[in-house]
């Protein structure tokens, strides 16, 4: 399912598209503005990624049909570049939706069509109001905040696949955090009714202005998860100080395994 475009590195079992940012926003752009034939799909990997990685099969399934594989997280920029397999930069997740409606706006094309899926009820409308705002020639064709625990809900998931059906979007926003996000898409890629689906966790948040993204200065210093663990210290200060752990110990592990014979 890879899209054969772009090398790809291999990095604690995970293999990511060798992008750059303004190529993602090209990639993307391309299928969302050609007629539909399937269901592309975009995943993010960062450090929570690569844990949830090593331990889920499922979660590596859903990577492998994955078309494109960004690297949203500078440890995975910076151990691909101490191990000898460069990935070009980072791709942050938070920046695509809005790179590819400034693409979209500087090209003069066609209106692009996007449904919201996920976020708190209410967020996704005010993000499309903020979305059509911001780009007149972007329409938001749909929103929907999922209730707990409803990908064990037949009933509802048949819900949500017939309101992306009726909407028939350009691009699905999937915003219902990792690992949910990704088993979902991949689990219904082949029901879903969108030409590409954007797993982009707390994206729909920050495009409504319910969650605020790090200042430039700290993104560019490479400190945003700081800014975000000190804006949501009950949800991912336990999460970080885990992989203040667990990452290093997984980077020490790769790096005596390369060393190998």
């Amino acid at each position: 399912m890879h899209d054969p475009e772009y090398e790809m590195v291999e990095i604690f079992g995970m293999r990511i598209h060798a992008v750059r940012e303004h190529e993602a926003h090209a990639l993307v752009h391309r299928w969302a503005s050609a007629p539909h034939d399937k269901l592309r799909y975009v995943v993010t990997p960062n450090v929570q990624h690569t844990m949830v990685f090593q331990e889920n099969a499922a979660f590596r399934e859903a990577y492998a049909g994955a078309s494109l594989v960004i690297a949203d997280g500078w440890p995975l920029v910076a151990s691909s570049r101490l191990f000898g397999k460069p990935l070009p930069e980072r791709v942050a997740g938070s920046d695509l939706l809005p790179g590819l409606f400034d693409l979209n706006a500087a090209r003069n094309d066609q209106p692009r069509t996007v449904f919201l899926l996920g976020a708190a009820p209410g967020i996704g409308e005010k993000a499309a109001r903020e979305i059509h705002a911001r780009w007149p020639n972007v329409r938001v064709v749909g929103t929907y905040s999922p209730p707990p625990g409803f990908e064990r809900d037949d009933a509802e998931n048949a819900r949500i696949l017939a309101l992306v059906a009726e909407a028939q979007p350009d691009i699905l926003v999937v915003g219902l955090g990792a690992p949910k996000q990704e088993l979902w898409t991949h689990r219904f890629r082949h029901e879903l009714r969108a030409k590409v689906a954007l797993c982009l966790g707390g994206t729909i948040d920050f495009m409504a202005g319910a969650t605020q993204r790090a200042p430039v200065w700290m993104r560019k210093a490479k400190l945003e998860w700081v800014h975000r663990a000190l804006s949501e210290p009950r949800r991912l200060g336990r999460r970080y100080a885990e992989h203040a752990v667990l990452f290093p110990a997984l980077v020490a592990r790769a790096w005596v395994s390369n060393r190998r014979p």
